[in-house]
């Protein structure tokens, strides 16, 4: 496939990017809430972080996505020096709306959700990116109700006025919530959970009837589609949100794969694998597949992991039957051997 046609348009914005993008919360290595709970993927050499963006961007991804809370700052400072030199040839997103004390490394994720307090985290954010102006800016709360979300809309679009921001978008997957969000001008994107294992129908179908581009979060199940993960020895580090996962993050189980999981996979993975894709692939071929808004952002650590969720690129979109296949063996009882 020729990898020049895999670009989309960010909604109703003139924002094209890749049809891959880079997520950005692994590389803000290790954070914490006061509990201990790790909100981090482990630890991380930042170096490496700067030649896997870099790579990335030399194998034509130039979307990367990231928030002010990873790494509390730190993620957002590694991918400032990654495209330092590069910014023109690069579109960053960003997201707002928890607040922490920078490079504490600590977060609860309390919310700020004023409009007075999009301006400041903004303004911290372009420092740490070292540019003058963010392409995307996400609200990164969920469930925001949606009477502080309308002046919170507002208030994106005033720094759209002002050259700070060139669009905006609502990470949530609510459809009713980002239908609120699409009736400004300027709003781009919803960003929301999908992959293989959790299609978001209504999502898609939203994205398709007001044009808004749709940055997929988890596209690989938090690496549960990699095919990497064992579920009979634990692999993750202590600092790794999988090896102690909250109630949401549902694929991982005492540090490793959870069986029905790992069962699900095994049973998709041949299609997964068509064509000589790697899992991972796979995966993200499957979204291309599943809506052409779809931007799904994998997250990386290494070169080798630019290398191959960049791979995926030429590879393409699965099939229309690949995808319904897929869907009919996932509907089946993982306890009947699938």
């Amino acid at each position: 496939m020729d990898t020049t046609t895999m670009h989309r348009t960010l909604g109703r914005s003139d924002i094209t990017v890749s049809a891959l993008g880079f997520g950005c919360w692994a590389i803000g290595g290790e954070w914490f809430s006061t509990e201990g709970q790790p909100w981090g993927w482990g630890a991380v050499d930042d170096e490496e972080s700067v030649r896997a963006l870099r790579r990335g961007m030399d194998l034509g991804v130039t979307f990367f996505d990231t928030a002010d809370c990873y790494g509390t700052g730190h993620s957002e400072t590694v991918l400032g020096r990654a495209v330092k030199g590069r910014r023109d040839q690069v579109v960053i997103a960003s997201k707002w709306g928890n607040t922490f004390e920078e490079g504490s490394r600590v977060c609860d994720l309390v919310p700020d959700l004023t409009p007075g307090y999009v301006r400041r985290a903004l303004t911290a954010t372009l420092r740490r990116l070292g540019t003058d102006h963010l392409d995307l800016y996400q609200l990164h709360l969920g469930d925001a109700p949606t009477h502080e979300a309308t002046a919170l809309r507002a208030a994106c679009e005033d720094l759209v006025r002002e050259g700070l921001i060139r669009a905006y978008g609502w990470s949530t997957d609510d459809p009713s919530r980002a239908r609120l969000f699409a009736e400004g001008p300027h709003c781009a994107t919803v960003q929301v959970n999908a992959n293989v294992f959790e299609d978001a129908p209504a999502m898609f179908t939203l994205a398709e009837e007001v044009t808004l581009g749709a940055v997929i979060r988890g596209p690989l199940a938090m690496g549960a589609l990699t095919g990497r993960f064992s579920t009979t020895a634990g692999s993750l580090s202590s600092g790794d949100i999988r090896a102690t996962p909250p109630a949401w993050l549902r694929f991982f189980r005492d540090g490793r794969l959870a069986p029905e999981w790992a069962a699900r996979f095994d049973a998709v993975r041949d299609i997964l694998t068509s064509g000589g894709r790697t899992p991972a692939q796979g995966a993200l071929a499957w979204l291309w597949a599943r809506s052409p808004h779809a931007v799904p952002i994998p997250g990386i650590r290494t070169v080798a992991q630019a290398e191959e969720n960049a791979g995926a690129l030429a590879f393409g979109p699965l099939t229309g039957d690949q995808v319904s296949e897929i869907r009919t063996l996932l509907a089946r009882d993982p306890a009947d051997g699938m």
